[in-house]
């Protein structure tokens, strides 16, 4: 097993955290990858920098600086511990799915700069839709999931809320860069084999598109991956929101950038409308 391998799942204790062990285990009962487990703790949390002591005589104000150091201590300790528990808590919950390769980190500071330490020996990153504000703002998508996206250079796995078995992907295909390489990634890796895959476009037919069609079909039935193809008229996020609620996908596969009316695809307008109106878990390319 080379350290490329790695299964990294990012835990915050939201109502999404679950979902995330969950969908880490499925990966790794599907390609035999150990998972790493990582919590980070904001570089603000368990510290305050503000003074509270206001102009008051020089003798209370230095027990008042004590009072509110020694606070500010075990804040940070407790703050410490709930994130060790929050780890303990996932790493049981993949134990009983029965992943024996199980790792967890602690980590303070910045969770973009964690991401970076550690994706040069994943091989997907694991991450909810929304934070620990997830009841608070259900219309909008979590700012981490946001930054991760833009800066990893390795798949990003976005956890739906809720787990269910997957038996059926959906692959959105404009033909660009990330489009490319997401349908080789689903022919090469060992996660999607036996699972009927449907590559679509949205748009109109052409001899591109079907021609770029034809190309992701061959390349799928050439990894002896159940393949079909088909062009959907309409704007992507409703028509492919659609699709996957009418024909019961269980997964989207899409290009994190794209081209042609699929421009923006991460994070713009259309691939941040398709997260949000998916149901299921969605798989990004860069």
């Amino acid at each position: 097993m080379t350290p490329q391998h790695k299964i990294v799942a990012l835990i915050d204790g939201s109502i999404y955290s679950a979902s995330v062990c969950e969908h880490a285990a499925w990966i790794a009962s599907r390609t035999d990858a150990p998972v790493e487990l990582i919590h980070v703790l904001g570089r603000r949390e368990g510290s305050d920098s503000h003074d509270h002591s206001g102009a008051i005589a020089l003798g209370a104000r230095t027990a008042l600086m004590e009072e509110l150091a020694a606070l500010d201590a075990q804040r940070a300790k407790l703050i410490s511990q709930r994130g060790r528990a929050i780890l303990e808590d996932a790493a049981a919950l993949l134990d009983k799915a029965g992943v024996t390769h199980v790792t967890t980190r602690l980590r303070h500071g910045d969770l973009v700069e964690a991401v970076a330490d550690v994706e040069g020996e994943a091989r997907v990153i694991l991450i909810g839709k929304r934070g620990e504000a997830a009841d608070f703002a259900k219309g909008h998508l979590g700012s981490n999931l946001e930054r991760i996206v833009r800066a990893s250079h390795k798949p990003v796995f976005v956890a739906s809320r809720a787990f269910r078995p997957i038996s059926k992907v959906l692959v959105a295909y404009d033909g660009g860069a990330s489009a490319i390489k997401a349908v080789d990634h689903v022919a090469r890796s060992p996660l999607f084999q036996g699972l009927p895959v449907h590559v679509v476009t949205v748009g109109s037919v052409s001899p591109e598109v079907t021609e770029g069609l034809a190309d992701a079909r061959a390349k799928l039935t050439a990894a002896e991956i159940e393949a079909e193809t088909s062009v959907l008229p309409g704007r992507p996020e409703t028509a492919l929101s659609n699709l996957v609620d009418e024909a019961q996908f269980d997964m989207l596969v899409m290009g994190a950038y794209g081209h042609s009316r699929i421009r923006s695809l991460i994070i713009g307008s259309t691939t941040t409308a398709m997260i949000r109106a998916c149901k299921v878990p969605v798989l990004l390319m860069r």
